[in-house]
């Protein structure tokens, strides 16, 4: 497992992060097979968010593993918050009161990173800068960053908030790369030239902010993984020839993929089953050349022009 220096904190962390997304639809002992699963592969960083599960995916977490503070201890624990039913919510009010409720669920007494899960249109930045010196003065909250936030919203924020932003979570897969098409297609008119991101990927290597990728088999929102769509079955093969090479299948594959990448991504497996989190960890530290990495990401369908 390849372990990171996450800038501007005094963590280091797995390059591989556990979603705790899902576990909600686990039974406890499912749960701490998982989890003890994950730290014998070398995870030792949980992703939580007060909205997986309605909660319950953080209750069911500390209570499965019987939290106490030496099992706190070899943990780094990530939680979000501001996705409510229908609407987000960056309130002060709403981010202190949510990170009460997350560590009385995962029954511990501060979080490593607190997220805003995803952008506010109401956002008033001076209320967030509030909330976080709360936070990180009363000892409940080491570090702040982001989720699926472009340069502009992390830019407004810095401008009142006084501690740097560590972690930006973003969609990223060898089907999902929009983060890098516009990069390859400068000044050209077709589709893979719309910048949609902002340029977040440079943005994020220049702020020293690391960059989380969610859902790295996913294609579309939550559409399925694409290892089980016909079609991308050149990508499939180029991805399974690669394993071959490596000792890896289709997911340790596509997680070495990520990882190769200079940016030194961290990788967010949501999966439940702890053979598929594996095999998908073996992918965490594996060397791809730039002729496979490039072979790869056409086999998706994308173009290098």
């Amino acid at each position: 497992m390849k372990n990171i220096k996450i800038a501007n904190t005094d963590l280091t962390s797995s390059n591989i992060i556990m979603g705790c997304m899902r576990i909600n639809s686990l039974s406890l002992p499912e749960i701490d097979t998982l989890v003890k699963t994950a730290m014998n592969q070398g995870i030792n960083f949980f992703d939580h968010a007060d909205k997986y599960g309605g909660g319950e995916s953080e209750t069911f977490f500390s209570k499965a593993i019987g939290m106490n503070n030496t099992i706190r201890e070899k943990m780094i624990i990530q939680s979000k918050c501001c996705i409510r039913n229908g609407f987000y919510d960056a309130s002060k009010e709403y981010i202190l009161s949510s990170v009460d409720g997350i560590l009385k669920r995962l029954q511990i007494d501060y979080l490593d990173i607190l997220l805003l899960h995803r952008p506010d249109a109401l956002i008033e930045p001076e209320e967030v800068a509030e909330a976080f010196e709360i936070l990180h003065t009363s000892g409940k909250v080491k570090y702040f960053g982001v989720s699926n936030y472009n340069p502009m919203q992390i830019d407004l924020l810095k401008k009142y908030i006084s501690y740097p932003l560590v972690t930006n979570q973003l969609q990223y897969s060898v089907v999902h790369t929009p983060m890098t098409d516009s990069g390859m297609a400068v000044n050209m008119f077709i589709n893979q030239a719309i910048d949609r991101t902002g340029s977040i990927l440079d943005y994020c290597r220049l702020n020293d902010i690391t960059i989380q990728a969610w859902s790295p088999f996913q294609k579309g929102f939550f559409e399925g993984p694409f290892f089980l769509d016909s079609q991308y079955e050149k990508l499939n093969q180029a991805l399974t020839a690669y394993g071959k090479q490596h000792g890896l299948d289709i997911t340790g594959a596509a997680i070495a993929w990520i990882t190769r990448h200079p940016a030194n991504m961290q990788v967010i497996l949501g999966t439940t089953k702890p053979e598929r989190l594996i095999e998908a960890c073996k992918g965490s530290d594996v060397p791809m050349t730039r002729p496979e990495w490039y072979g790869i990401y056409e086999a998706a369908g994308n173009m290098i022009p």
